[in-house]
C-alpha cells in the first residue's frame, strides 16, 4: 500500500496497547494508564517512546487498522530528514567502519553527503559495502561474531529500520520488551516485579533457548 504524507490527531495515548481492544502490558499487570500527552509538532510519540514523522505515523495507523495489508511503496519515506536523524542516532565515539570513516569525519559537510546519499538510494546507485567480520570474546570463552559496516551503510540501515518499525511494531504484544525501540530489560523487570506484587501468580516460567539464533549446521 502506498501511504501518503498525512497524519491523524497529534494526541497519542502513552500506554495503550499496539492492538485495538487490548490493554497495555502495564495495564494488564495492574499499573494505571498514564494520561495522554501532546507530542512535538510534525512528530508522533509511539507506545515504545520513539517519535515518528507524520508520514510514518500514517503507515503505522494503516498497519494497525489493516493487519493483513502488504506495503509495497515505502521508499519515499526514506527522506533526507530521516537520513539525518539516523546519522545522529549513531554512536559518535564508535570506531570507524570498514570504510575507515568516523562519525566526526562524516559530520564535516554532512548536508552535502546526505543529499548525495539520498540521491544514490533513490536512483538505485547505492551499493552497500561488504562488512568486515570480527569476533568478540564472551564470558564463557566462546566468541561472538560481529559485522563491522561502513558508516554510510549504518545510516541507511538505521533509516530502513525506522520505516519498518512503523509496520512491525504493530505486531508486538504490549508485554513484549525485547529489542524494541524505547524499551529495555529494566522496564521488563519493573513490569514483572509489579505483576508479582499486585496480582495472584500461580507459577513463573523462565526459559532460555540456547543458540536459538545460531546458524544451522
Amino acid at each position: 500500500m502506498h501511504v501518503h504524507e498525512e497524519s491523524d490527531s497529534g494526541i497519542v495515548p502513552m500506554n495503550h496497547s499496539n492492538k485495538e481492544g487490548k490493554l497495555s502490558a502495564e495495564n494488564e499487570e495492574g499499573r494505571p494508564l498514564n494520561k495522554e500527552n501532546t507530542p512535538q509538532p510534525n512528530t508522533h510519540l509511539t507506545q515504545s517512546g520513539a517519535r515518528v514523522s507524520q508520514g510514518l505515523w500514517s503507515v503505522r495507523n494503516a498497519a494497525r487498522e489493516h493487519q493483513g495489508m502488504k506495503f509495497t511503496a515505502l521508499l519515499h519515506h526514506l527522506t533526507i530528514d530521516l537520513l539525518r536523524e539516523s546519522f545522529y542516532a549513531l554512536k559518535r565515539k564508535a570506531a570507524p567502519g570498514v570504510d575507515g570513516m568516523s562519525w566526526q569525519e562524516y559530520a564535516t559537510g554532512l548536508e552535502g553527503r546526505l543529499v548525495d546519499l539520498h540521491s544514490r538510494v533513490h536512483c538505485g546507485a547505492y551499493r552497500a559495502t561488504p562488512s568486515r567480520r570480527v569476533y568478540i570474546p564472551k564470558a564463557d570463552g566462546r566468541q561472538r561474531p560481529l559485522g563491522v559496516a561502513a558508516l554510510e551503510d549504518k545510516i541507511v540501515q538505521q533509516a530502513v529500520v525506522t520505516i519498518l518499525q512503523a509496520i512491525y511494531e504493530e505486531d508486538f504484544q504490549g508485554f513484549s520488551y525485547g529489542f524494541r525501540p524505547g524499551r529495555n530489560q529494566h522496564q521488563a523487570l519493573d513490569a514483572l516485579s509489579y505483576a508479582l506484587q499486585q496480582k495472584r501468580v500461580n507459577y513463573v516460567l523462565d526459559a532460555d533457548i540456547r543458540g536459538f539464533l545460531d546458524p544451522s549446521p
